[in-house]
């Protein structure tokens, strides 16, 4: 009986141990990279941590005029909106003008587009399966020149 138990823990114990939770890569296309100066950067953000510096998967690219790419690994299977920026002066976050407008260029997963209020969560949401992925964000500008894709 005692043999029995302790095969029984044995298995029960591997078994558990085999258990992980499923996280993968996400690759972002990040286009309409106007300069090759700073960095694109993104944040891939639980609704909570949306628009916040908080999101906790981050990544970033030396930029190219374009399309540059951003890997991010180790993330979880789970429902996301990716925020990015070109990080031109290299000062980890996104300058802005008056009035709060981004003096660098800003996107979003999906797509969204930005008018006079922040983009909605829901809006921007993918779900991710915690395998891997490839998304495209296109960057918008406000302010100088708008990029090669205008």
């Amino acid at each position: 009986m005692r043999v029995h138990r302790a095969l029984m823990c044995a298995v029960l114990l591997t078994s558990l141990a085999n258990v992980t939770a499923t996280a993968g890569t996400l690759t972002v296309e990040v286009r309409n990279v106007r300069i090759a100066k700073g960095q694109v950067r993104i944040d891939v953000c639980p609704q909570k941590q949306f628009l916040s510096d908080a999101c906790p998967w981050h990544g970033s690219a030396p930029a190219q005029v374009g399309t540059t790419s951003v890997t991010v690994t180790d993330i979880p299977a789970g429902r996301y909106a990716v925020q990015a920026y070109l990080d031109e002066n290299n000062n980890s976050k996104v300058d802005q003008a008056l009035f709060g407008i981004p003096k660098e260029g800003i996107g979003f997963s999906n797509n969204v587009r930005i008018g006079l209020s922040a983009p909605k969560f829901r809006d921007a949401a993918f779900d991710f399966d915690g395998t891997s992925a490839t998304l495209h964000v296109k960057l918008r500008y406000f302010l100088g020149h708008a990029g090669p894709e205008q």
